[in-house]
């Protein structure tokens, strides 16, 4: 194959893959991926970003690690945007030690290095992401709104009403930042799980950006939580607001069945189904000697089914002799 040929293939390879990431469709990134290297091909550095994405989607540390020594060997792990992908795919893929080894290695980090790392502490702990913010205003790193995403998000995550309160105020009145959708969805999504609904629907109802679907979801998955029940002629916005969306009847279908109505629950259901709303069917994928396998609910099609489902029996029972 001469070095033209080969030029081609990995134009004709990377474009495949980059329509299978647009598409959502990380095990097929890695399929092309793997295909690469058994034709004998190097993958270039938009290659290795585009499988490093990959990896961190569905979790594949030990793929992410590989792409990683390949790009050390090609010398474009310093690249920043390369870097960057591999500090979010490492934080993902739950090995915060690696992430901060990459961070540390580089030498130039941008504002966008700094809120990928942020926003890799901010997964794992609050009180970390606080440190990293911090060290990044002594560094005279401004932050953006990105960045008080990432805050805002790791506050909800750990529960720390009064802390997310006070980020909120102070990328207001201090760091001039205007509030977008997705930071309004975050302090939703903090007061509705600490259980103050009526604020978090205060807030909703002063939203000055539209629309305001994802912030009413934010807030329906937390009434949930809590058992709300008075949350009835809020979620039933959400369909009317996104008919076509699956979502906002699962979650009022979610909120009945939580106080037992099982007579609404199923019209609801019937409702979804008279539009002709399909549920989006949930996909989880696990990897298996350097293969990615993918399942999704209900499905049958997976060629080692009856393998695992045996399996699973099996394991069912020692659990029940256990």
């Amino acid at each position: 194959m001469t070095p033209g040929t080969v030029q081609l293939n990995i134009f004709a390879s990377n474009k495949r893959i980059s329509k299978c990431a647009k598409a959502g469709q990380p095990e097929k990134v890695m399929q092309i991926f793997r295909q690469m290297k058994q034709e004998g091909m190097i993958p270039d550095k938009y290659t290795c970003i585009q499988v490093i994405n990959a990896c961190a989607g569905l979790g594949s540390l030990q793929d992410g690690r590989h792409v990683h020594k390949q790009m050390i060997q090609s010398g474009c792990q310093f690249n920043v945007f390369a870097a960057n992908s591999l500090v979010d795919m490492y934080a993902k893929c739950g090995s915060m030690e690696d992430a901060w080894r990459v961070f540390n290695k580089m030498p130039l980090c941008d504002m966008v290095s700094w809120n990928a790392m942020l926003g890799a502490r901010a997964l794992n702990d609050g009180k970390e992401a606080l440190t990293h913010f911090e060290q990044m205003c002594e560094e005279g790193v401004l932050p953006n709104d990105i960045t008080s995403v990432c805050l805002l998000s790791a506050w909800s995550h750990a529960g720390m009403v009064d802390e997310g309160m006070h980020c909120y105020a102070s990328m207001i009145t201090v760091y001039i930042i205007s509030a977008k959708l997705e930071h309004y969805t975050c302090m939703i999504d903090l007061l509705g799980c600490a259980g103050h609904t009526q604020e978090a629907e205060n807030m909703i109802k002063v939203m000055p950006c539209k629309p305001q679907v994802a912030a009413w979801r934010a807030l329906l998955g937390a009434s949930r939580i809590h058992g709300n029940v008075e949350m009835e002629c809020i979620a039933k916005q959400v369909p009317q607001l996104e008919p076509e969306n699956a979502a906002g009847y699962v979650l009022l279908s979610n909120i009945y069945a939580a106080v037992g109505n099982k007579h609404l629950c199923e019209n609801v259901e019937r409702q979804r189904k008279e539009r002709g709303v399909k549920k989006q069917l949930e996909c989880t994928w696990i990897e298996v000697n350097n293969e990615v396998h993918s399942f999704v609910v209900d499905n049958q099609d997976q060629p080692q089914m009856i393998e695992i489902c045996a399996e699973l029996k099996k394991l069912s029972g020692l659990r029940a002799h256990a």
